[in-house]
């Protein structure tokens, strides 16, 4: 008789999901069924934005308290906000924002061991959705990730409320969304696991929406294609992640935006911004890892796209196109670090390599600089390919 290895447990999906527009009003009593004192955390524009939500939870008789988080989610934020969580004697926590801030009130929320409700303010990432929290520092370098026991309990998108927000940030979450297929693609390792294989398959459906209906989702600004490109990137990303888990998650283009975060003129590009970017750094390094053919068609693909969306496709499409060979070198260590993601890629990746994929045509003169301080590749790394 074979006996079966334990496998993973799964947190697939938000207990409850209630989306459409203009609904933040009637959301009261699906919150009140999960506590009476509710900690509201997110950013001072985000909190200004949910009026109607607040009258609500006051109309339930419930005693809230609000607290902005800071900026990102660190410890020292987690911290304070722990002690803001005791002093209310907080029972439920909502979270209100963008990734970030969702990301917060996630942690938070396992932390004191209560439910959690969120309130994406932008179709920027998936946040919202998923099990999963990203601890920064307090600058705002990344630090580590943190797999939560389960998804939100309840996720509110309120189609109005992602209306309000600037069109950069969801070409941001567009990016963001489009690395499940790349990045999925490769750290399933070609599992023939049902669930992992529906998951890549899923990311495959997702890439394809956002690539067909994201023209006329950015003409369109609240039509049928917009809300379906919102719907893509804040829910359907995170199915993703839900069904496959840990082997449909991260690898190159997550892990340069990692290592991105620890310049410190990276800090003010979104979240998703840097992830494109890193769909391309990752398949310059498929290019020059031995899958040349299959990763430079994947890469002509995107770049008509890219340049329509204005997702950015070079360091100087980021603003740090004269960032410092000291910056570039740190940026590559850490996203090689040990554990990094990157290493789900099915060749050896140093940080010689992530340098020469990361640099761009249009940065002449840092190229150059990679070139004299590591003029050496690894063995397994076939020379710079050029976008």
């Amino acid at each position: 008789m074979t006996t079966l290895s334990p496998l993973p447990t799964l947190a697939i999906a938000p207990a409850q999901v209630v989306r459409g527009d203009g609904i933040l009003a009637a959301q009261g009593s699906a919150i009140a069924r999960l506590g009476q004192r509710p900690l509201m955390v997110g950013g001072s524009h985000s909190l200004s934005l949910i009026a109607p939500l607040l009258d609500a939870l006051s109309q339930e008789g419930m005693a809230i308290q609000t607290a902005t988080y800071g900026g990102d989610c660190s410890e020292a934020s987690l911290a304070r906000l722990r002690a803001i969580a005791s002093d209310h004697r907080a029972d439920v926590v909502i979270g209100v924002g963008g990734g970030k801030a969702l990301d917060t009130a996630k942690l938070l929320a396992h932390q004191i061991q209560q439910p959690v409700v969120t309130v994406p303010t932008s179709g920027a990432t998936c946040a919202a959705w998923t099990a999963l929290s990203n601890v920064y520092s307090d600058q705002g370098a990344f630090r580590y990730d943190v797999a939560l026991p389960t998804c939100p309990s309840l996720l509110i998108l309120d189609y109005a409320l992602i209306r309000t927000a600037p069109r950069r940030t969801l070409v941001a979450g567009i990016g963001d969304g489009l690395a499940k297929w790349y990045e999925a693609a490769v750290s399933s390792g070609a599992s023939q696991q049902t669930l992992i294989v529906a998951a890549v398959q899923q990311a495959r459906v997702l890439r394809d929406i956002l690539l067909q209906k994201t023209p006329a989702a950015l003409r369109h600004w609240g039509g049928p294609e917009w809300q379906e490109v919102v719907d893509a990137t804040v829910l359907l990303a995170g199915v993703v992640g839900g069904v496959g888990g840990a082997q449909c998650r991260t690898v190159a283009a997550h892990a340069v935006h990692n290592g991105l975060t620890q310049i410190p003129a990276s800090h003010g590009i979104l979240h998703g911004e840097k992830v494109a970017y890193g769909i391309l750094v990752q398949l310059r390094l498929e290019e020059m890892g031995g899958n040349a053919a299959l990763a430079r068609a994947a890469r002509q693909q995107l770049l008509p796209f890219y340049r329509a969306a204005g997702l950015p496709q070079t360091l100087a499409d980021l603003g740090l196109g004269e960032i410092s060979l000291g910056d570039l070198q740190r940026a590559a260590a850490f996203a090689c670090r040990e554990g990094s993601d990157i290493h789900h890629l099915p060749f050896t990746v140093a940080p010689e390599a992530v340098m020469a994929a990361m640099v761009s045509p249009l940065c002449p003169e840092l190229r150059e600089k990679n070139r004299a301080a590591a003029p050496v590749r690894p063995a397994s790394v076939a020379p710079e390919v050029q976008p």
